[in-house]
């Protein structure tokens, strides 16, 4: 008799477990995405106070644990910090994954993850000890954006689960369009403040005809955007039709955050990119990523609809003859 009760009561703990397993997963996700985003919104805040030479050395601040005496050193070394604490959630992510069956989807974006947030931690270090050399931070910041779309992926297949399936001709021409475009926009912002063009065009949108030279810089990175623009639009336009509910909510909002993005740029060039107009527009223009990542990957994980009745009638009647 005890032995007939000790099976169901075993299984009962393994699902439970399981269960817990999953929540794990999601929760490690979700909270590495959150933390991934405030820590490019916290480099940019680094970039823009010029607070990035504010710790001589690495990985510690000139030898020091807690430089809170020093308002650059304390804003560079709190993002040292934050990225630790990312690097170890990007692997427990991916751990976590690895171990719990339901969400073993999110395993591989983990895994890519965990890879891009070391390669991030090498790119900061050789940062720092070029002297922020224009080129490290350009690449830095673009990698860092490339390493929260990472994580944006794995919250997303964490959440999804096994109704997670994978398939990139479901995201469409539109979709991939308007994720190279706006990709394609921050690698142009980051080579316009690599380039010392941030202040080159102090008018929006066009440039006034007595700018330097570089502000051809700002006329392609403002170019790149209205198309990354229109690329939203059109994508979103396309999928109206079959999408509702939350996913209809979700492409408004992002047009509203790309409308943000363009507001801040417009703001940052005619204050002749004022510090603080220039954190506000990166912090939009992670979001709009984040907004366009999770767009994609739902897109691209949608389980296969089933057949309408009428399409299996005609398919039947099709082989009949």
């Amino acid at each position: 008799m005890s032995a007939m009760l000790d099976v169901p009561l075993r299984g009962s703990v393994a699902r439970l477990w399981r269960g817990r397993a999953e929540r794990i997963v999601v929760g490690l996700a979700v909270a590495t995405m959150a933390c991934t985003y405030a820590l490019v919104v916290l480099g940019s805040t680094v970039r823009v106070t010029h607070s990035g030479m504010g710790c001589a050395s690495w990985p510690l601040c000139d030898g020091s644990i807690t430089p809170i005496d020093r308002y650059h050193a304390l804003l560079e070394q709190s993002h040292r910090y934050l990225a630790a604490f990312v690097t170890i959630g990007a692997f427990s992510t991916a751990v976590a994954a690895r171990r719990a069956r339901g969400r073993r989807v999110a395993f591989a974006p983990a895994v890519v993850g965990a890879c891009l947030v070391l390669f991030q931690a090498g790119l900061g270090a050789l940062t720092v000890l070029a002297k922020n050399a224009p080129w490290t931070v350009a690449v830095h910041l673009v990698t860092g954006l490339v390493f929260l779309a990472a994580t944006v992926v794995t919250a997303v297949v964490a959440v999804r689960g096994r109704r997670a399936s994978w398939s990139r001709a479901a995201v469409g021409w539109w979709g991939w369009a308007m994720l190279a475009a706006t990709l394609a926009t921050i690698v142009g912002g980051s080579l316009v403040v690599a380039n010392g063009a941030s202040r080159a065009c102090p008018d929006w949108p066009l440039c006034p005809s007595s700018a330097s030279s570089l502000a051809d810089w700002q006329i392609a990175h403002r170019a790149l955007a209205s198309t990354a623009g229109i690329c939203l639009a059109a994508f979103i336009a396309s999928r109206w039709r079959t999408t509702s509910g939350w996913r209809r909510r979700f492409s408004l909002v992002s047009i509203g955050v790309f409308v943000a993005v363009a507001a801040f740029g417009a703001a940052s060039a005619l204050s002749r990119a004022a510090a603080a107009w220039q954190d506000a527009h990166l912090a939009m223009v992670a979001l709009l990523w984040t907004s366009v990542v999770t767009m994609v990957t739902v897109r691209a994980t949608d389980p296969p609809r089933a057949p309408q009745p009428g399409a299996l009638a005609l398919a039947a009647l099709g082989k009949g003859t």
